[in-house]
């Protein structure tokens, strides 16, 4: 039982990792003009949403309760991106917020991996280390916008 609570909890971050990543491009959206960077992100949303999808298709096979983001944590998050954009909504300051919470999240992500164990569910696993790898990129593709 240990252990289904471990993956329980492990399959909780991934699914409120993507959905917060979801909240802020939906968040950061109205201000972005630049086409390119624009592109980039509509792809990430893309991404997170399959994840969100994955993440919620095995919850409901291993018959697990996925909860969202409090509304406290999105409105910490929408309030953040709107200040950050008010004065500057170009590329650069763009892709610097989303690499902040990109690295959040992959941090937050890797302990997870770490603290899962070598006993993790299989299924879990593959998909903490896809959205890890998803993340990663991300970050890479941003930094080109700097």
């Amino acid at each position: 039982m240990q252990e289904m609570k471990k993956d329980s909890e492990v399959l909780a971050e991934i699914y409120r990792n993507a959905q917060l990543a979801l909240t802020s491009i939906s968040d950061v959206m109205p201000a972005i003009e630049d086409e390119k960077i624009k592109e980039e992100i509509l792809r990430e949303h893309e991404e997170y949403e399959r994840i969100c999808s994955e993440a919620a298709s095995l919850a409901h096979k291993l018959n697990v309760e996925l909860k969202d983001p409090g509304p406290i944590k999105k409105a910490m998050m929408w309030s953040a991106i709107k200040m950050g954009t008010a004065n500057d909504n170009s590329s650069q300051n763009i892709a610097q917020m989303m690499i902040r919470g990109t690295v959040t999240g992959i941090t937050s992500l890797k302990t997870s991996l770490t603290d899962g164990g070598k006993y993790m569910d299989e299924e879990i696993k593959k998909l903490l280390t896809d959205l890890i790898a998803l993340e990663e990129n991300f970050e890479k593709n941003l930094k080109t916008f700097l």
